[in-house]
């Protein structure tokens, strides 16, 4: 398996572990990313060794309790394409009136939601435009995949330099749509990742990055994007992205790049995402007022 794979394999079997995913739709997912019957209840066994159990009540709070932050003021946001390396790439685009700076949202590895849709129309009512880009374009759009796990097996066969390519030309197309202004890039879960890997390749186009509980790649160089001022976050939770922690800590501080790193406490992964079984309503509303004043700071 890939790097990729491993991560949403694992991903998978946590969910099942915690009790969000049973064990024949476990295995049926794993199936779709081309592991057997046996080898996925081995990878279940194994995420289960030395894991610990969440305190009482978790994960957080059911999905739809309460507005998420920033919805009050969230503006809509109309699907867009534009010419990528291999191909048309698509995405949704919401425009702030006087946009203060730009932003890029990438996705968690269930492709471009209606969730992540309204993240890019949140950045866009506090001011910042915001393009949520679709890493499964060059396959028909996440739109066309009816199973969402479909969507996941499918994103998981993409090689992490045509993720960086895509992701790169939709910097361009949002520095092309906000001119003159300062941009940043924001992903979740395996969009968390790719802010990694793209920081790692080198984006002095970027004056902010900011991921959400995404694995570190091995070993990473963040030399050319040493003027990207980083704020990453962190589920107390959520053990197995936090064990990558310190090997994003250490290149940051190699890079000499101004970073900050919050885990939020008795948070789990995907903590942010309103629409899922993990979202805690205090650790989003933390995160929310952090990044706003990040983007104040290095975005204006």
């Amino acid at each position: 398996m890939t790097p990729l794979q491993r991560y949403i394999a694992e991903e998978i079997a946590t969910d099942h572990l915690d009790g969000l995913l049973s064990r024949r739709e476990a295995l049926r997912r794993l199936g779709l990313l081309g592991i057997g019957a046996a080898a996925g209840a081995a990878l279940i066994a194994a995420c289960s060794e030395g894991k610990q159990d969440a305190p009482a009540g978790m994960p957080g709070a059911a999905p739809g309790t309460s507005p998420p932050p920033g919805a009050e003021a969230a503006l809509p946001t109309t699907p867009v394409s534009w010419p990528g390396p291999g191909g048309e790439l698509r995405g949704a685009w919401s425009a702030a009136a006087e946009p203060r700076g730009a932003v890029l949202v990438i996705h968690e590895n269930k492709g471009l939601t209606d969730y992540i849709r309204s993240v890019a129309g949140r950045f866009a009512g506090i001011g910042y435009s915001a393009l949520a880009i679709d890493l499964l374009s060059a396959q028909g759009g996440t739109a066309a995949f009816g199973d969402p796990a479909a969507a996941t097996a499918a994103l998981s066969k993409i090689e992490p330099a045509e993720f960086v390519a895509n992701l790169k030309s939709g910097i361009e197309e949002v520095r092309r749509r906000v001119p003159d202004r300062k941009l940043a890039a924001v992903g979740f879960c395996m969009g968390g990742g790719l802010v990694w890997r793209l920081l790692a390749s080198g984006v002095p186009e970027l004056a902010a990055a900011v991921p959400f509980y995404g694995p570190t790649p091995d070993d990473p160089d963040f030399a050319g994007s040493r003027d990207v001022a980083v704020l990453a976050f962190y589920g107390a939770l959520d053990q197995r992205v936090n064990a990558t922690e310190p090997v994003a800590r250490a290149a940051l501080e190699k890079a000499g790049m101004v970073h900050e790193l919050i885990t939020e406490p008795d948070a789990n992964h995907a903590f942010f995402n309103d629409t899922g079984d993990r979202y805690d309503p205090a650790a989003a509303a933390d995160a929310w007022r952090r990044v706003q004043d990040w983007f104040g700071h290095h975005l204006g």
